[in-house]
């Protein structure tokens, strides 16, 4: 009788693993089956495939500008040319600073009119900012921008899809300062110069505590390094190339 009861149970327990395992099966068929599950990502250019030791360094510029004569005292010493990502909000506030960029060979790019999140957004709400956006910085240097980075870097395959049919390019980074942050130069040297190589987009950002100071060690090491300095739309491909996993422009 004992046996009999062991037995029984035994099967009871295989019969449940059993069904509990195929429950799972069906559940996940049926997910991958959903409409929106099958989307492939659609992923912005993070770096740059190049073998040349090229980087770009790049500025989201949002809210003061006191910094920025500086910045570009210290660019201008090292003949970095930069781009800078601007708010169209930030760019009216401040024209003579945007000019200041421009006239001194900076590229000024796109970076949202007034720093929504853009997967809060329409497709329609979207390619209204960025117009706008493009029309305030086209005010003051007559010339619209063609690269575009949303605030905070927030994006899904919606939002690079329209940034796409707005004919911008969806510019991200792959080694950010974290100067936002209010880190001193040591600090950010310590994540810069280790993870810098060839064909990478570098983040910082105006109007932080230490970014306009530490700037010129910043570059310093990394022309030590053997880093020379290319604007954005100079470091990436404009054709035949393809986008993989990490973000990382391959050219054909």
């Amino acid at each position: 009788m004992k046996i009999f009861v062991t037995d029984k149970y035994r099967v009871f327990t295989f019969l449940l693993i059993f069904c509990l395992f195929a429950s799972s099966l069906f559940l996940i068929e049926d997910k991958s089956a959903s409409p929106t599950s099958g989307e492939e990502r659609v992923i912005p250019i993070y770096s740059v495939k190049r073998d040349d030791s090229a980087i770009s360094i790049t500025f989201d510029c949002a809210w003061g500008a006191d910094d920025i004569e500086n910045i570009v005292s210290v660019l201008n010493k090292h003949n970095c040319k930069a781009t800078f990502f601007v708010l169209g909000t930030w760019a009216e506030n401040y024209p003579d600073s945007v000019k200041l960029l421009y006239e001194n060979g900076h590229e000024i790019a796109n970076h949202s009119y007034n720093h929504d999140y853009y997967t809060k957004l329409t497709p329609e709400e979207m390619i209204s900012d960025i117009k706008k956006c493009n029309e305030s910085i086209k005010t003051i240097t007559n010339k619209a921008p063609t690269l575009f980075r949303a605030p905070s870097g927030d994006y899904n395959n919606d939002v690079v899809k329209t940034v796409w049919a707005a004919e911008m390019e969806y510019i991200q980074w792959s080694v950010d300062s974290l100067d936002w942050k209010g880190l001193n130069c040591d600090e950010m040297l310590s994540r810069i110069i280790p993870k810098a190589k060839s064909g990478d987009i570098l983040l910082f950002h105006n109007d932080t505590a230490h970014t306009s100071e530490s700037l010129d060690r910043i570059l310093t090491e990394l022309e030590r390094k053997g880093f020379s300095f290319l604007k954005v739309s100079d470091l990436i491909y404009k054709d035949n190339y393809t986008i993989d996993h990490t973000g990382r422009q391959i050219k054909q």
